[in-house]
């Protein structure tokens, strides 16, 4: 793989928004909350941006832990273009390990806090199993699309994607619910249309550093893993 002349990750933002479904008669909300795997998955996470805080010296002359890290581990897509890569699989690896790292703390935090959020939700439904799945899925979705869309050969980190997976099954779940129960649609639209805004917005704010093709494949492949495996029978509620 041809070394950049800098390291800039592209950095990534995601939006909690409300947790309510308006417009849907009240439901005790179905949520799990504290599920080792949500706690397992965040800490895993977590874990390598305070490596790279606490580690200042370079592991090899000239190279320090974060960019030796983003070097093996972010989403480079000229890897799939004419790049050499760095070790046997790295094509393959990048597709999921790109979620592990980030950009900053900032960045860490904004996804970790939906996953915390959201990560109740989709066990309740899901299974812990079936929650790392989705979270899994909806990574490689957002990699995918990013190399299919991006035109940039900058590397690509966070668990964006993959949070928006989480969105996106939520989002399908509170359609199905809203369809069986003869809801209005609107405040489920609105939702989505604020996302997009939101993305503008940060792509705009981040001088275009903002992997907004990660967010819109993670968002499509969450919504068509939800439509896979969600039980059948009784709508899920939102």
């Amino acid at each position: 793989m041809r070394r950049p002349a800098a390291v800039a990750p592209a950095r990534e933002a995601c939006h909690t928004g409300s947790m309510r479904a308006p417009g849907l008669p009240p439901v005790k909300p179905e949520i799990r909350p504290n599920a080792p795997a949500v706690i397992w998955l965040i800490g895993l996470t977590v874990l390598p941006e305070i490596l790279f805080t606490l580690t200042s010296r370079d592991i090899i002359p000239g190279v320090a832990l974060r960019e030796w890290a983003l070097l093996h581990g972010a989403f480079w897509r000229g890897l799939l273009l004419d790049w050499e890569p760095l070790y046997t699989g790295q094509r393959e690896a990048m597709f999921l390990t790109h979620a592990m790292l980030h950009g900053g703390f900032l960045h860490l935090l904004g996804n970790m806090v939906v996953v915390a959020a959201l990560g109740g939700i989709v066990v309740a439904r899901l299974g812990q199993a079936g929650f790392v799945a989705l979270y899994v899925v909806a990574a490689i979705g957002g990699g995918a699309a990013y190399a299919l869309i991006s035109t940039s050969t900058a590397p690509m980190v966070g668990a964006s994607g993959a949070v928006f997976g989480l969105f996106g099954a939520w989002k399908y779940w509170e359609w199905r619910a809203r369809r069986a129960f003869g809801a209005p649609m609107g405040p489920l639209w609105r939702f989505i249309a604020a996302l997009v805004v939101l993305n503008v917005i940060m792509w705009a704010a981040l001088d275009g550093l903002l992997a907004w093709e990660a967010h819109l494949g993670g968002f499509v492949a969450g919504w068509a893993w939800a439509v896979l495996v969600s039980p059948r029978g009784p709508a899920a509620r939102g």
